[in-house]
């Protein structure tokens, strides 16, 4: 393309928001123009989702590998051989790239893809700059940049990696200092500690995973127990770090007591902020809020009539499903105006832990504080399938509306934790009463067996004897 050019639509970033808005902004017949400042995929093909899920494999494979003596078959002991899985990693990241990032189909919408363009910025409300020369005259935004990691404000932080350090290691760290022990914390501590990392997980609150059910905290960090990691909550404060000889050295307080943990490797995820550094927002209009994400209404415009925002950018719920939703949205509104509105009717939210943990509805104790409910739990080790697979250790937990009998939420620790949550969220969804979900007669042996008898629980709590009615 030329230096100076015009669009209907300019969406900047190419990560899983702004693909989607990008194609959904052509087919309805908007001249698009799609700016990445690196390559098409965004973090998420790179770095994020999809990398994690190629190691998370190769360490379920190696736990895998432990347990084939149990079914008479004897291979010896398994040998990780790092680089050779580094380059199995970058063989599915091409893959994805070639298969699905939606470069056919951005090409057959006709949209103009500008790579490594560095970041774009505002000089008006309705001209983008970029690297090297380009300009464009856009009559719609969509802004689409995604988010970076939240940096400690501590002395020292410069020797502190974040996840994409952690996943761009060229061999195993002998230990790691993991600080933050959310969902990306989580994981990168399962993943690691699988691969041979002695592990040592910090929370500064009282449980890791503080946003699931209490009862998903607490099993977890006994899983995580049991397999070695070292999790400490409610560790303190972290006054600083130091770089010694093995690596770095973490010193933090709590009561007036100073201790100290080294490691070869220190990661924090400790949150994740918008990344409009560089953007210039102001020359457009648009203001962002207290925590610095892009501040959008139910349509996700911004504080500038002509100017949208999806995905990570925004702080909503920071995941790639949603991201391509909201760019959908996003687009939609931005060519046609129809003024389509967020209302998603079940957000399933999980990981690829070692176990699998996974959600869909409020906690436990959200949905008791809102209204009455029954909860059924069932356990893996009362299920066939995780009994064959030698898999039995997980729960899952399902809440039901007394009056209703609606499903309304589900909570999962265990094997195929995340799949089992996909056929929840369709109930929860679909606001089905548990008495309907029960007549479905899942395949068996499966993993989802265990949704199905929690609901045969619910449904005995709550009197119901005839499903037929």
């Amino acid at each position: 393309m030329t230096s100076e050019e015009n669009a209907d639509v300019c969406v900047l970033g190419a990560g899983p928001a702004g693909l989607s808005a990008a194609l959904r902004a052509a087919r309805l017949g908007a001249r698009t123009v799609l700016v990445t400042r690196d390559a098409v995929g965004g973090m998420a093909a790179a770095e994020g989702p999809v990398p994690v899920r190629a190691l998370a494999q190769a360490a379920r494979l190696r736990r895998e590998a432990r347990h084939l003596h149990r079914y008479g078959i004897d291979v010896g002991d398994s040998v990780l051989d790092f680089p050779r899985l580094l380059g199995r990693v970058r063989e599915v990241v091409a893959e994805v790239a070639e298969h699905s990032m939606m470069r056919a189909e951005l090409a057959e919408a006709g949209v103009i893809i500008v790579e490594h363009a560095g970041t774009a910025r505002f000089t008006d409300p309705h001209t983008i700059e970029a690297e090297p020369g380009l300009r464009l005259h856009c009559d719609k935004v969509i802004v689409c940049a995604g988010g970076t990691n939240r940096v400690l404000p501590v002395p020292g932080a410069e020797l502190v990696g974040s996840q994409r350090d952690a996943w761009a290691v060229t061999s195993v760290p002998e230990s790691l200092l993991m600080i933050g022990a959310g969902a990306t914390g989580a994981q990168v501590a399962s993943v690691f500690a699988e691969l041979g990392t002695r592990v040592t997980l910090f929370e500064a609150g009282p449980r890791i995973l503080a946003t699931e059910d209490e009862d998903v905290s607490r099993v977890m960090a006994e899983a995580f127990r049991a397999a070695g990691i070292d999790v400490r909550e409610g560790f303190g404060r972290i006054e600083r770090f130091e770089k010694v000889p093995a690596g770095v050295r973490m010193v933090y307080a709590k009561d007036g007591v100073v201790e100290t943990a080294e490691a070869s490797l220190a990661v924090a995820a400790i949150g994740w902020l918008a990344d409009t550094a560089g953007l210039n927002l102001g020359a457009a209009g648009v203001d962002t809020n207290a925590r610095g994400y892009v501040q959008v209404d139910a349509e996700l415009r911004t504080s500038a009539e002509h100017v949208f925002a999806a995905g990570d950018v925004t702080g909503r719920l920071m995941l790639v499903p949603h991201a391509v939703q909201d760019g959908y949205l996003a687009a939609t509104n931005a060519v046609t105006g129809r003024g389509a509105r967020l209302s998603p009717p079940a957000n399933p939210i999980g990981s690829f832990t070692d176990p699998e943990y996974a959600q869909i509805g409020p906690t436990e104790a959200q949905a008791r504080h809102d209204r009455d409910v029954v909860v059924a739990t069932e356990h893996f080790a009362d299920v066939v399938r995780p009994i064959i697979d030698g898999r039995p250790a997980g729960f899952c937990k399902l809440i039901v509306d007394t009056t209703t009998h609606q499903m309304i939420a589900c909570h999962i620790v265990g094997e195929r934790a995340v799949e089992i949550a996909q056929v929840a969220a369709v109930a929860v969804a679909a606001a089905m009463p548990v008495e309907q979900f029960i007549r479905i007669p899942l395949s068996f042996p499966t993993y989802t067996n265990v949704l199905g008898r929690a609901a045969l629980n619910a449904a005995r709590q709550l009197g119901v004897s005839d499903f037929w009615d």
